[in-house]
């Protein structure tokens, strides 16, 4: 017996399953719990964090066809799936096909991340401002288009490499380096083709919107860091901290950014008969010339959602649920505290390339409604100790009236987390904060 996805209100919403077990989920799980009419939240498979949390239970659920017999077991009221590899993969198609609530975007919309071509070729379409770019599965048509070009590229594999796939290059021997490493499978079939795009100058900032298929809410926008070393030096990781809100852009800027540029990949979708529900997450870099998207995920950034999560008023939940069902007018308005938040990413030892895992992490932080600490790469051993299964293994959050003083705090108490080769960047917020690099 599988559900009618609008057989309950929006005021119904007691039990939600989140599939996925890095901090991106475990911020979500824990902004959920603060909502007093949610009974219990499960995530799949969590991690070592994930029971902090009021009302939060790690599930272990191999395949789509068990998590729908459990949704259904359980009467989950709805489904978050948090990575972009099982969107990419068509979980959501699944579970909406058995009837399930689900917040995350089809198979077909979850392109947009999936693969960078698919996606340049969205932005073309609809007059989305982006960089010049070519595409191909040719390693020497590769290497042509960067000797006709002559000057330095950036280089991409198409589809999802953890957050890895891009080479930020600044001579033309990096280039074909990173051409080469694309073609030598270093990312798998992700580098099956290849992007080569201009380089184009400015600071970055994310913005994300939650979209029912028809509209869209926008949220405080995010800024990431990438590199693994402070000045943003080293290679690219999945993000080593981010802060909310960013204020490179104002209000005035997010009302044109979502005429300019979210509306507009809301229509094309829509153009490709795409009902896309869940987040459009639109990494911008601001030029000169104005804002252009780097790159779209189809799910929340990570580490930028777990900056964003405090923010988010008690309403979130009934938000996410209002999208998941297509009545995002339906929703109440979703208020976002006013404080400044920061994030600082603990890694472990040899992130991104070679991952340390095993090592026992000892926390000694209290929580309170200004500091959170979400897990990401940890487990439980079977001594019940904390320990690192990960190469980003948790973050410290915090919230000020200033990011100086958020910052302070998220150093002060990441100062109380040890374990063996931790790394983290000492200077994440540099663009906000009063500190010297």
């Amino acid at each position: 017996m599988t559900k009618n996805p609008n057989h309950k209100g929006l005021n119904q919403l007691k039990r939600i399953l989140i599939i996925g077990g890095g901090g991106r989920e475990n911020s979500i799980a824990w902004a959920l719990s603060k909502n007093q009419s949610i009974h219990q939240i499960y995530v799949c498979p969590g991690n070592g964090g994930t029971a902090n949390f009021e009302k939060c239970i790690c599930l272990q659920l191999k395949d789509e066809k068990t998590i729908i017999l459990e949704c259904n077991r359980l009467q989950i009221d709805l489904v978050i799936i948090g990575p972009e590899d099982p969107l990419a993969k068509g979980l959501a198609n699944k579970l909406r096909e058995a009837g399930l609530i689900v917040f995350g975007p089809c198979k077909e919309g979850a392109q947009l991340e999936a693969s960078k071509d698919w996606a340049k070729t969205l932005m073309i379409e609809n007059n989305i401002p982006t960089a010049k770019y070519w595409s191909t599965n040719s390693r020497v048509e590769a290497l042509e288009i960067l000797h006709r070009f002559n000057q330095p590229l950036v280089i991409k594999a198409d589809g999802l490499a953890a957050g890895k796939g891009v080479t930020v290059c600044e001579t033309i021997e990096q280039s074909k380096k990173a051409i080469n490493d694309v073609f030598s499978g270093k990312f798998g079939s992700a580098g099956n083709k290849i992007i080569l795009e201009e380089k184009i100058e400015g600071p970055e900032v994310s913005i994300f919107a939650l979209c029912d298929g028809e509209k869209l809410i926008v949220l405080p926008p995010a800024q990431d860091h990438k590199r693994l070393l402070e000045g943003d030096n080293g290679p690219n990781t999945g993000g080593m901290g981010a802060y909310a809100p960013a204020l490179l852009i104002n209000q005035k800027d997010i009302q044109d950014l979502t005429e300019l540029i979210l509306i507009p990949t809301l229509k094309g979708l829509k153009k490709k008969k795409i009902r896309y529900i869940g987040v459009i997450y639109a990494g911008l870099m601001i030029t000169s010339s104005g804002p252009k998207v780097i790159e779209f995920n189809c799910r929340f950034g990570d580490p930028e959602c777990q900056a964003l999560m405090p923010l988010m008023g008690e309403e979130f939940a009934s938000v996410l649920f209002a999208c998941a069902r297509g009545e995002l007018e339906k929703a109440p308005k979703l208020t976002f505290h006013d404080v400044c938040s920061a994030c600082v990413v603990a890694a472990s030892k040899g992130y991104p390339e070679n991952t340390k895992k095993g090592d026992r992490i000892n926390i000694n932080i209290e929580s309170n409604q200004s500091i959170q600490v979400f897990h990401a790469g940890t487990t439980i051993d079977e001594f019940d100790n904390i320990i690192t299964n990960g190469g980003r293994v948790l973050s410290v959050v915090a919230q000020g009236e200033s990011f100086d003083k958020a910052f302070q705090l998220a150093y002060s108490n990441l100062d109380k987390i040890n374990f063996d080769g931790m790394h983290f960047r000492k200077d994440i917020g540099y663009q906000v904060r009063n500190i010297k690099i």
